[in-house]
């Protein structure tokens, strides 16, 4: 089974950060949830793995 890696990997977090709050700038509340839906489905296929998914599913169900 593979791991979660939640120690952050981007070399500037805080850039990542902006990306994610432009890209929903000026997008109804509508807009912006189906903007979220599409980027996590895409990133759950990049990630590939059905354990990790799980993993990220529970951890983000509790807040962190």
């Amino acid at each position: 089974m593979s791991e979660l890696i939640t120690a952050s990997r981007l070399p500037d977090p805080d850039i990542a950060y902006r990306m994610l709050v432009d890209a929903h700038r000026d997008l109804t509340a509508e807009e912006s949830g189906g903007l979220n839906a599409r980027l996590v489905l895409i990133l759950a296929n990049h990630i590939g793995n059905i354990d990790v998914l799980s993993q990220a599913i529970a951890l983000a169900k509790q807040g962190k």
